[in-house]
């Protein structure tokens, strides 16, 4: 995520696992959304709905004002819009009632040649509206890729976005050039990819519809602009992106943290312009690795920043998860099973290393109620802000406080664990009529567990940090 209205070097880190490469089948889509460290954030279901008349979407981000028409038709989709539409929506993530998962966006960087010679658009398509005019209608993950590339032809965008897309069969990831151009290409069912504010795609073959999507007249562009030279393909990561030293120290470092992560037997050097786009790892993948990678800040290494590295390497490289994370999720849909039932929204609210990954199913037709409050100041009833209350306790007295958090964290993970198991078998002896309200109350279920033990992690960490106070003094009870 980049919102251009703040720091501007806050942005996110994606995964994306294809099905032959995860434990269970599944596909796996997930980001952490970056941007502001307190920005609270809701988690909400669109319900389906059918109009007489296409609907009209207009942004509300003034600066920005994209405008178009939309169909008659919205499907129900899950999303976590911001606290405020001031700027703008921002839902950022969901899975519609199709099985069809999207996160927007991966923010990304177009080098200067590309944009004198196709200067972005200032009322175009943005990340703010991305999720919005795209999710609902949709019912694959190939109809995503195309239909926001329809979009960004028509209307062109302000900014360079990397987009998620995944359904049971595949994944995508689609990365948008200059004013009007895009490319997308299919993560091989036994890959993986992991990216980090840089365009990442690579070779793409034009001639291979399978596996690779793009915008019409795309060759001509790159050749008549000088480029690239194009046969039938070209490197979009070569003619589009950059090469600069905010990459190596910003990005690639946290590319070469995910394939040190499922690929350790690879040496790399985490400041290479040339780690590559799409890696097999040496295992299959399960969720809770998927969710440890977006919550890594380089344990193990020097440049963890509450390692025992040095004070430059600990400050080296920009971690993974970091203190401006809004939200984190991993969208998995699993296989051979109902549509309602494959879709789960895993998601972490704040700092996804202090946070937990909470399991929602899509198929629900509302969320729980304290994820349904976000509020710009601290709120007690909010789940965005008791996550972010548990972490910022933590980090006053990191190294002492910790473990507390980390027991929790590791016992929600098995309890929850035991929930989605639960669910799913409880869910085979249910029919369908019954099955919305089912996967509902268990979302229910799932966050009280949650935010019940947070809570009370929140008075544990409260009640031993009384005794760290400056003013502090060891008293002789004899006197």
């Amino acid at each position: 995520m980049l919102t251009h209205q703040f720091n501007p070097y806050s942005a996110c880190t994606s995964i994306l696992i294809g099905k032959n490469a995860t434990a269970d089948g599944s596909t796996m889509i997930g980001r952490n959304e970056d941007s502001r460290s307190a920005w609270a954030k809701k988690f909400v279901v669109h319900a389906h709905k059918e109009f007489d008349q296409p609907q009209t979407f207009t942004s509300q981000d003034v600066e920005h004002p994209f405008t178009m028409t939309l169909p008659t038709i919205r499907a129900k989709y899950t999303a976590t819009p911001e606290w405020t539409p001031t700027y703008g929506l921002f839902e950022e993530d969901g899975i519609n009632e199709y099985g069809v998962a999207m996160s927007a966006t991966e923010s990304a960087y177009c080098n200067s040649r590309v944009l004198a010679a196709d200067p972005y658009v200032k009322d175009g398509i943005g990340e703010e509206a991305m999720v919005t005019v795209t999710l609902p209608y949709i019912h694959s993950a190939r109809e995503g890729v195309q239909r926001l590339g329809q979009i960004i032809e028509a209307h062109g965008t302000y900014e360079t976005n990397g987009i998620l897309f995944s359904d049971a069969e595949e994944v995508w990831y689609m990365e948008t050039g200059a004013g009007h151009y895009w490319v997308a290409e299919r993560i091989p069912d036994d890959g993986y990819a992991v990216v980090a504010n840089q365009l990442a795609i690579q070779e793409i073959d034009l001639s291979d519809h399978e596996n690779y999507l793009f915008a019409k007249n795309i060759r001509d562009f790159v050749v008549d602009n000088d480029l690239a030279t194009s046969a039938n393909g070209f490197n979009f990561r070569e003619a589009f992106g950059t090469r600069d030293l905010s990459d190596q120290h910003y990005n690639t470092p946290r590319v070469w943290d995910g394939q040190r992560y499922f690929n350790p037997e690879i040496d790399q050097d985490p400041e290479s312009f040339d780690l590559p786009f799409i890696r097999r790892a040496n295992r299959l993948i399960h969720i809770d690795e998927a969710q440890h990678y977006l919550a890594s800040h380089y344990e193990g290494t020097p440049f963890d920043p509450v390692g025992g590295g040095s004070d430059a390497d600990k400050h080296r490289y920009r971690p993974i998860s970091l203190a401006k994370t809004q939200e984190s999720h991993v969208l998995q849909i699993r296989p051979d099973m109902p549509v309602a039932l494959s879709g789960i929204h895993w998601l972490a609210m704040g700092v996804t290393a202090e946070s937990v990954y909470v399991p929602f199913y899509a198929g629900a037709d509302t969320t729980p109620t304290a994820y349904q409050v976000a509020t710009k100041a601290y709120d007690p009833t909010s789940a965005y802000w008791i996550f972010k209350h548990a972490g910022i306790l933590v980090d006053a007295h990191y190294h002492d406080l910790h473990p507390q958090l980390q027991t929790v964290q590791k016992d929600l993970m098995i309890a929850l664990g035991h929930h989605v198991i639960t669910t799913d078998a409880q869910a085979k002896q249910t029919d369908a009529v019954d099955l919305t309200a089912l996967l509902t109350a268990a979302n229910d279920q799932a966050a009280t567990l949650t935010l019940t033990k947070m809570t009370a992690l929140i008075a544990d960490l409260i009640t031993t940090s009384t005794d760290f106070s400056p003013l502090n003094y060891q008293t002789d009870l004899n006197l």
